[in-house]
Formats: structure tokens, sequence, C-alpha cells
């Protein structure tokens, strides 16, 4: 399977992600099965806009957003979350034991 397969892959997954919830790269990546988690990073930068991807459920292992604090694509994703009813703490950490998505065919 070429890099085309594997990002179709991701993109699968990462619309399994239901609203309020996020997952983490990694968590993608081994579900997928084919990939790192910077291979899935790389597919969600690659998503254009308008897409339905929700790209924006998708952050890293500490529980926090990927974009560098205060940049565009980092007030994006949060407002985005936000909008779901994601919370953040006073630090920018998503509580993934609350908000953390389990998996496909888990049901919350």
């Amino acid at each position: 399977m070429g890099a085309d397969g594997v990002h179709e892959g991701i993109r699968r997954i990462v619309r399994m992600i239901p609203a309020g919830k996020v997952a983490t790269y990694g968590q993608v990546a081994a579900i997928e099965g084919k990939c790192t988690p910077r291979m899935v990073g790389y597919a969600m930068a690659g998503i254009p806009a308008g897409s339905d991807v929700p790209w924006y459920r998708v952050i890293n292992s500490r529980g926090t957003i990927s974009f560098p604090a205060g940049s565009d694509g980092h007030e994006t994703q949060r407002a985005l979350l936000e909008s779901e009813g994601v919370e953040f703490d006073e630090r920018g950490k998503v509580d993934l034991s609350r908000f953390g998505w389990e998996g496909p065919g888990v049901e919350a």
C-alpha cells in the first residue's frame, strides 16, 4: 500500500472520531497499523479546506494541540474543539481520560 492508501486509511479513521472526542496521532497510527504518528501528522496537514475529515480532533499524546500556541492554526483547532464541548485546562491540555476517543467500535 502506497502513501496515498495509507493517507486514505488515516482519513477513514479520523472520520470515525465523534464530535466532542479527540484521538492522538499515535492512537490513529496504531489503529491504521501501517504508519507512524508523524505520518498521521503529515496526512492531517494535507487535508484541504472544506474537507469532511475532522482533522482538528487529532492532538498529541500530551493532550495538547501541536500548532504553536497563539498561531492561527492553534486558535482555529482550539475553537473547533471547544465548539464541540472539548475543554482545556489552564495549561492548554485536554483531559484524555475524559475527552479521549476509545477507538472504533467502542461506544462512549
